[in-house]
Protein backbone atom coordinates (compact mmCIF):
# COMPACT_ATOMS: atom_id res chain seq x y z
CA UNK A 1 0.00 0.00 0.00
CA UNK A 2 1.44 3.40 -0.55
CA UNK A 3 1.37 6.24 1.85
CA UNK A 4 2.40 9.59 2.06
CA UNK A 5 3.97 10.93 5.61
CA UNK A 6 4.72 14.74 6.19
CA UNK A 7 7.21 15.41 9.19
CA UNK A 8 7.49 18.15 11.45
CA UNK A 9 9.87 20.61 11.67
CA UNK A 10 12.72 19.22 9.91
CA UNK A 11 15.39 21.48 8.22
CA UNK A 12 13.17 24.45 9.33
CA UNK A 13 15.73 27.38 9.72
CA UNK A 14 18.63 25.42 10.42
CA UNK A 15 17.21 23.45 12.52
CA UNK A 16 16.79 19.17 12.70
CA UNK A 17 18.69 18.88 9.78
CA UNK A 18 18.35 15.66 7.28
CA UNK A 19 19.63 15.13 4.49
CA UNK A 20 16.80 13.62 1.86
CA UNK A 21 18.89 10.89 0.98
CA UNK A 22 19.84 10.17 4.65
CA UNK A 23 16.02 10.02 4.74
CA UNK A 24 15.49 7.76 1.97
CA UNK A 25 18.02 5.54 3.92
CA UNK A 26 16.15 5.27 6.94
CA UNK A 27 12.90 4.55 5.28
CA UNK A 28 14.01 1.94 3.54
CA UNK A 29 16.25 0.25 6.36
CA UNK A 30 12.79 0.05 7.91
CA UNK A 31 11.30 -1.93 4.81
CA UNK A 32 9.68 0.50 2.77
CA UNK A 33 9.78 0.14 -0.69
CA UNK A 34 9.53 2.78 -3.85
CA UNK A 35 11.08 5.59 -1.30
CA UNK A 36 10.41 9.17 -2.83
CA UNK A 37 11.03 12.68 -1.08
CA UNK A 38 10.06 15.95 -2.29
CA UNK A 39 11.60 18.90 -1.34
CA UNK A 40 13.18 19.35 1.99
CA UNK A 41 11.03 19.75 4.70
CA UNK A 42 10.64 15.30 5.33
CA UNK A 43 7.59 14.71 2.57
CA UNK A 44 8.14 11.02 1.63
CA UNK A 45 5.63 8.54 -0.59
CA UNK A 46 6.59 4.89 0.19
CA UNK A 47 5.07 1.67 0.24
CA UNK A 48 4.59 -0.90 2.63
CA UNK A 49 2.59 -4.25 3.53
CA UNK A 50 1.80 -2.45 6.91
CA UNK A 51 -1.73 -0.86 7.36
CA UNK A 52 -1.26 0.20 10.50
CA UNK A 53 -0.98 4.19 10.35
CA UNK A 54 -0.57 4.67 13.95
CA UNK A 55 2.46 2.04 14.09
CA UNK A 56 3.45 3.35 11.19
CA UNK A 57 3.85 6.95 12.46
CA UNK A 58 5.57 5.34 15.62
CA UNK A 59 7.72 2.95 13.98
CA UNK A 60 9.76 6.10 11.52
CA UNK A 61 9.62 8.43 14.11
CA UNK A 62 11.65 5.98 16.65
CA UNK A 63 14.07 5.85 13.80
CA UNK A 64 14.45 9.37 13.07
CA UNK A 65 15.37 9.55 17.06
CA UNK A 66 17.60 6.61 16.72
CA UNK A 67 19.66 7.24 14.09
CA UNK A 68 19.76 11.64 14.08
CA UNK A 69 18.47 11.87 17.86
CA UNK A 70 16.12 14.57 16.71
CA UNK A 71 11.82 14.03 18.11
CA UNK A 72 10.09 14.59 14.82
CA UNK A 73 6.36 14.23 14.93
CA UNK A 74 5.62 12.20 11.83
CA UNK A 75 1.75 11.90 10.21
CA UNK A 76 1.33 9.24 7.77
CA UNK A 77 -1.44 10.04 5.21
CA UNK A 78 -3.30 7.21 3.12
CA UNK A 79 -3.78 8.11 -0.86
CA UNK A 80 -7.45 8.14 0.00
CA UNK A 81 -6.99 10.62 3.18
CA UNK A 82 -4.59 13.03 0.93
CA UNK A 83 -7.50 13.07 -1.82
CA UNK A 84 -9.85 13.85 0.47
CA UNK A 85 -8.04 16.79 1.69
CA UNK A 86 -7.55 18.28 -1.37
CA UNK A 87 -11.08 17.52 -2.80
CA UNK A 88 -12.38 19.02 0.52
CA UNK A 89 -10.88 22.50 0.44
CA UNK A 90 -13.29 24.44 0.54
CA UNK A 91 -11.28 28.27 -1.11
CA UNK A 92 -11.66 26.03 -4.10
CA UNK A 93 -15.05 27.12 -4.60
CA UNK A 94 -14.15 30.91 -3.96
CA UNK A 95 -12.61 32.10 -7.84
CA UNK A 96 -11.25 35.70 -5.77
CA UNK A 97 -9.15 33.15 -4.28
CA UNK A 98 -5.18 32.63 -5.53
CA UNK A 99 -4.55 28.89 -5.10
CA UNK A 100 -0.74 30.15 -4.54
CA UNK A 101 -2.16 31.45 -1.17
CA UNK A 102 -3.79 28.12 0.13
CA UNK A 103 -1.95 25.94 2.63
CA UNK A 104 -3.16 22.72 5.01
CA UNK A 105 -2.42 22.43 8.14
CA UNK A 106 -2.71 18.53 8.82
CA UNK A 107 -3.85 17.75 12.31
CA UNK A 108 -2.30 14.64 14.41
CA UNK A 109 -5.63 14.34 15.86
CA UNK A 110 -9.36 16.16 15.97
CA UNK A 111 -9.29 18.70 18.09
CA UNK A 112 -11.89 20.40 20.20
CA UNK A 113 -13.60 22.89 18.49
CA UNK A 114 -14.47 25.29 20.87
CA UNK A 115 -10.37 26.07 20.66
CA UNK A 116 -10.83 27.29 16.97
CA UNK A 117 -12.16 30.54 18.21
CA UNK A 118 -8.96 31.83 19.20
CA UNK A 119 -7.11 30.80 16.38
CA UNK A 120 -10.01 32.51 14.53
CA UNK A 121 -8.99 36.34 16.12
CA UNK A 122 -5.56 36.66 14.85
CA UNK A 123 -6.59 36.61 11.24
CA UNK A 124 -5.54 39.58 9.48
CA UNK A 125 -7.69 41.25 7.12
CA UNK A 126 -8.71 38.71 3.95
CA UNK A 127 -7.25 35.29 5.50
CA UNK A 128 -9.36 32.60 6.06
CA UNK A 129 -9.08 29.37 8.38
CA UNK A 130 -11.29 26.40 8.28
CA UNK A 131 -11.03 23.37 10.06
CA UNK A 132 -12.21 20.02 8.89
CA UNK A 133 -11.90 16.69 10.31
CA UNK A 134 -7.61 16.80 11.05
CA UNK A 135 -6.95 19.56 8.38
CA UNK A 136 -7.18 23.19 9.06
CA UNK A 137 -7.52 25.19 5.56
CA UNK A 138 -5.11 28.61 4.95
CA UNK A 139 -5.18 31.24 2.82
CA UNK A 140 -2.93 33.77 3.78
CA UNK A 141 -2.87 36.52 0.65
CA UNK A 142 -0.07 38.28 2.31
CA UNK A 143 1.91 35.03 2.14
CA UNK A 144 2.07 32.33 4.75
CA UNK A 145 5.94 34.07 6.26
CA UNK A 146 3.73 36.89 7.51
CA UNK A 147 0.66 35.24 8.95
CA UNK A 148 -0.32 34.78 12.42
CA UNK A 149 -1.75 31.23 11.80
CA UNK A 150 1.78 29.93 11.89
CA UNK A 151 1.46 26.21 12.87
CA UNK A 152 3.32 26.58 16.21
CA UNK A 153 0.76 29.09 17.28
CA UNK A 154 -2.34 26.24 15.70
CA UNK A 155 -0.17 23.70 18.02
CA UNK A 156 -0.32 25.66 20.76
CA UNK A 157 -3.99 26.73 20.51
CA UNK A 158 -5.07 23.22 19.47
CA UNK A 159 -2.65 21.48 21.75
CA UNK A 160 -2.05 18.53 18.90
CA UNK A 161 1.08 17.78 16.95
CA UNK A 162 0.58 19.73 13.38
CA UNK A 163 2.34 20.52 9.84
CA UNK A 164 1.51 22.55 7.40
CA UNK A 165 2.24 22.65 3.84
CA UNK A 166 1.14 25.14 0.76
CA UNK A 167 -1.23 23.66 -1.78
CA UNK A 168 1.39 23.09 -4.37
CA UNK A 169 3.43 20.31 -2.32
CA UNK A 170 0.05 18.76 -0.86
CA UNK A 171 -0.78 18.30 -4.90
CA UNK A 172 2.38 17.13 -5.86
CA UNK A 173 2.21 14.43 -3.26
CA UNK A 174 -0.65 12.93 -4.38
CA UNK A 175 0.35 12.98 -7.47
CA UNK A 176 3.71 11.35 -6.57
CA UNK A 177 1.79 8.80 -5.03
CA UNK A 178 -0.96 7.79 -7.39
CA UNK A 179 2.10 7.83 -9.85
CA UNK A 180 3.97 5.32 -7.26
Amino acid sequence: MVYISILRGINVSGQKLIKMDALRALYENLGFKDVTTYVQSGNVVFNTKTTDVLKLEKKIAAQINTEFGYEVPVLVLTIDQLKKVIQNNPFLKDKQKDVAFFHVTFLSQPPIKNQLTAIEEKKTAGEAITLVDTVIYLYCPNGYGKTKLTNNFIETKLKVDATTRNWKTVNELYKMAVNE
